[in-house]
C-alpha cells in the first residue's frame, strides 16, 4: 500500500524519480499550480514537467507524465502544453507507449509497480496492467522498438530514454 502524500516515503520517491528524470534531460520544475490540472499537482509544458509538491498525490504520476514527453517526437516536445500542439495528442498509441515506458522506468528505478500503476489511475485497470507486466506481456512493445528506444529481447532495459 502506498503511503499518504506528505510522508517521508512520498518525498523520497519524488526525489528518486526527479533525479532520474533530470538525468535523462526531462526537467521537473517545482511551482504552485492551479487546482484544475489533469493530474493533481502536475502539468506538462514543452519538454518539462511542472510539479506542485503541495498537490502531488502520487509520485509515480511523474514517471507517467515523463513518459509522454519521452515518447513524443523531439521536434514536437516544445509544443506540449501549448495551443499549437495537436489537440489529438496524445494518441492511443502514445498512451500505450507511455505505459510501457513508465514500466521500464519503474523497473530501472527498482520501484514497486503500484507506485506508478496506482489504484486511483489507469481507469481502474492498474491491477490488470501490473498483472500483464508480471506475466511478461508487453502489449505495444513494437511501438517502443519502432521509436528506437529498446529491443524486444532486452525490454524492459532501454537503449535510450528519449525518442
Amino acid at each position: 500500500m502506498i503511503e499518504e502524500k506528505n510522508t517521508r516515503t512520498h518525498q523520497l520517491l519524488c526525489e528518486k524519480i526527479i533525479d532520474f528524470l533530470e538525468s535523462i534531460r526531462i526537467p521537473v520544475v517545482k511551482e504552485t499550480l492551479p487546482k484544475d490540472t489533469f493530474l493533481p499537482g502536475l502539468r506538462l509544458q514543452g519538454g518539462s514537467i511542472l510539479m506542485d509538491p503541495a498537490q502531488l498525490q502520487y509520485p509515480g504520476d511523474l514517471l507517467h507524465e515523463a513518459g509522454h514527453i519521452a515518447v513524443t517526437e523531439e521536434a514536437l516536445r516544445p509544443l506540449i502544453g501549448t495551443e499549437n500542439m495537436d489537440p489529438e495528442w496524445p494518441s492511443s498509441g502514445d498512451e500505450i507507449a507511455t505505459i510501457l515506458w513508465s514500466f521500464a522506468a519503474a523497473r530501472h528505478l527498482e520501484l514497486d509497480l503500484h507506485v506508478v500503476f496506482h489504484a486511483s489511475g489507469y481507469k481502474n485497470d492498474s491491477e490488470w496492467i501490473i498483472e500483464q507486466f508480471n506475466n511478461h506481456i508487453y502489449t505495444g512493445l513494437p511501438l517502443l522498438e519502432w521509436m528506437s528506444l529498446c529491443t524486444k529481447e532486452e525490454f524492459p532495459l532501454m537503449r535510450k530514454w528519449l525518442r
